[in-house]
């Protein structure tokens, strides 16, 4: 008679503390990392949902101005080219960890900013561009969709240093190197404030 109620004693105190364990680390912090991220890949997707949504205006605003200022070719080509470019680069959520995969993706997006800038300024030059409803509503587009990539790579940069310090810091540091150990610290956008301005596309 004295086994079994050894044997569920042992078992009552293994039921105590499995869960006060449980508890006790998810108070250390052992969940952060997988938390932030997820976090991290969320706000990396909306960043690139804004680029997508950018490239997508591209080709109709090329063919609008293009329509009124034909003789301006070799911005309509520098445009065409740098959104070939910056959609030939295969991004997802591991891009992040990898730093040469991120520097081209970045500097691909950067250098269509350039290239969209010089056309946008094509418009000073020609009155019937400027008064175009259908550039007008293009514009507009634009510009709210530069005011989203700003406010979702803001958003993104936040919660990556968020993750970064988790890795680096006690007590993440210690769970990373218990049970996050494949986890990499993640790419920030670092390209020069310059070139993060989006292109001014409000004519007076």
């Amino acid at each position: 008679m004295f086994r079994p109620l050894a044997k569920l004693s042992r078992a009552a105190r293994i039921a105590l503390v499995v869960p006060l364990l449980t508890v006790f680390l998810a108070g250390c912090g052992v969940n952060n990392i997988p938390t932030y991220q997820e976090l991290a890949k969320a706000k990396w997707a909306d960043v690139l949902n804004q680029y997508q949504r950018r490239s997508d205006l591209i080709p109709n605003l090329v063919e609008t101005v293009k329509g009124i200022a034909q003789q301006e070719r070799t911005v309509f080509e520098a445009v065409t080219e740098a959104r070939a470019k910056a959609t030939s680069i295969q991004v997802n959520a591991d891009t992040i960890t990898d730093p040469e995969t991120f520097k081209k993706f970045q500097a691909a997006q950067a250098q269509l900013s350039g290239a969209l800038g010089r056309l946008l300024a094509v418009a000073e030059n020609y009155p019937d561009l400027k008064s175009s409803q259908n550039f007008l509503t293009l514009q507009s587009q634009l510009e709210g969709t530069e005011n989203r990539i700003a406010v979702a790579r803001h958003d993104y940069i936040e919660s990556v240093r968020l993750y970064n310090t988790e890795l680096a810091t006690f007590p993440g540091r210690i769970w990373a190197a218990i049970l996050y150990r494949s986890n990499k610290p993640m790419e920030e956008f670092t390209v020069d404030d310059s070139v993060k301005v989006a292109p001014q596309v409000k004519f007076n």
